[in-house]
């Protein structure tokens, strides 16, 4: 549909045409900025913007609600009329929807609702854009290259449902990775960063650690496979939470099929999974990393459902002082578990009390490796979460409290929830970004973590 026409309208029209007993539609604006450099001068940069549309229509009958979901971008106004009427034909077509729930209602409509959809442009470099060329200077005199880009997108959600729901979320996202390299190749390292405008993040801080980095691999250290004490610093442990919340649905856990599933049957809800005072929750209203809170659900699936379109979001303990408290549940998931409500919110934090740093870690570290990124995780068994990836741009040996040599890459076998049985220590809580998911999940918060024996199954030949 044409951009001219105010998203709240596209909402409001839809729900007119509408002709089943009951619809939800979720108009997206989205507008993003991004940069691109390699070997310190800036490659790229552009600017995109984009509507999508969903139609979530839902059908009574004998047996039960049935429901159908049509999403589109670009949408004409010619258009319109059979998106709704192809949601409603895939509705009628389907059987009874097994997570089928009275649509959601009874809230005011959001006071800026009809407002203008927020937008980004490449102003939100402004006071990054210099500061990147300073860093880029900097690399330059100190003999590295940097890569990396820089983007960031904002997306306007205007929800509205035939039960009188009209919900609007503002989603600011960035993120920045920069890789340093050595001209010739042999010593590289990565840093990542989160954000939502730009304005709390420093390249020239980035491009300082990432300098000391590559002066550590200037020693190497070939060391064979083995269990060896581990500092993760708060980026992977980020990578490894975050598919375990992927990994947290209620309905999978009390059938049976995943780490979280009791021997017997049942869930480990209220077991006690980590000996630190560790608390893992999401919370909308965290600083710095605020997320909707309310459902916006484009499809259904065991972690979500249109039907919950529109239900309030609030802060989650998924693990409290190390016990498990929640699993994510839709409200047929929490209903057919006797688990409560308990909808997943876009963000993420573990927090276990801690005030150290990493580097304070470091230096009281006897012997271990400082594992400052992971790559291409995947799972290997659902039953325990046993996942396996790779190491990749610095594993470092730590030795005597300081960090000795660059270290050989592993391939490593691990599951988070025995990590964090093990983990003796964790550091202080900050913003981070996950290295492996921050295409996808770019809100968390983590502390570094110490943990003994971690598994180096393999050693791996990447760099």
């Amino acid at each position: 549909m044409s951009r001219s026409t105010p998203a709240h309208d596209i909402v409001e029209r839809a729900l007119e045409l509408s002709r089943t007993d009951g619809c939800v539609v979720i108009a997206d604006e989205q507008s993003s900025a991004n940069l691109r450099w390699a070997r310190n001068a800036l490659t790229t940069n552009g600017v995109t913007r984009g509507r999508s549309l969903t139609v979530v229509a839902t059908v009574d009958g004998a047996q039960g609600t049935a429901s159908g979901v049509v999403s589109r971008s670009a949408v004409t106004d010619e258009e319109l009329e059979p998106l709704v009427r192809a949601a409603e034909a895939a509705a009628r077509d389907s059987g009874p929807a097994e997570d089928a729930q009275p649509l959601i209602g009874g809230a005011a409509p959001a006071a800026d609702f009809t407002a203008p959809p927020a937008e980004t442009t490449s102003d939100v470099f402004t006071a990054f854009a210099p500061a990147l060329g300073e860093a880029f200077r900097t690399a330059r005199d100190g003999g590295r290259e940097l890569y990396g880009f820089a983007y960031h997108s904002v997306v306007t959600s205007y929800l509205g449902t035939s039960t009188g729901l009209r919900l609007r979320h503002d989603q600011p996202t960035g993120t920045l990775e920069v890789n340093a390299k050595s001209p010739d190749g042999t010593r590289s390292a990565w840093a990542g960063a989160s954000t939502r405008d730009f304005r709390d993040v420093d390249p020239r801080t980035l491009d300082g650690d990432l300098a000391r980095r590559l002066a550590w691999a200037e020693r190497r250290v070939e060391l064979p496979a083995g269990r060896y004490e581990t500092l993760l610093p708060s980026t992977s442990v980020a990578d490894l939470l975050i598919y375990t919340l992927w990994s947290a649905a209620a309905r999978d856990a009390a059938e049976g099929r995943t780490v979280f599933s009791r021997p017997g049957g049942g869930t480990r809800v209220g077991e006690k999974l980590s000996a630190l005072p560790l608390n893992l929750y999401s919370d909308p209203a965290a600083d710095s990393i605020q997320a909707a809170p309310f459902v916006i659900a484009h499809s259904s699936g065991g972690d979500q459902s249109v039907f919950d379109n529109g239900m309030p979001i609030g802060r989650t303990d998924w693990m409290r002082d190390g016990v498990l408290e929640r699993l994510v549940t839709t409200r047929h998931t929490a209903a057919s578990t006797g688990l409560p409500d308990a909808p997943s919110a876009d963000n993420l934090l573990l927090d276990g009390g801690g005030t150290t740093s990493l580097e304070e870690m470091v230096a009281a570290t006897d012997r271990g490796l400082l594992l400052t990124s992971l790559w291409y995780i995947r799972e290997v068994d659902p039953a325990n979460l046993l996942l396996t990836g790779l190491t990749r741009d610095g594993v470092y040996l730590v030795e005597n409290g300081e960090v000795t040599g660059v270290v050989n890459n592993f391939r490593f076998n691990e599951s988070p929830v025995d990590v964090l049985a093990r983990a003796t220590e964790a550091g202080r809580t900050e913003r981070t970004l996950s290295r492996e998911w921050g295409d996808y999940f770019t809100r968390t918060a983590m502390p570094p973590l110490r943990v003994p024996g971690f598994n180096m199954s393999s050693v791996s030949q990447g760099v």
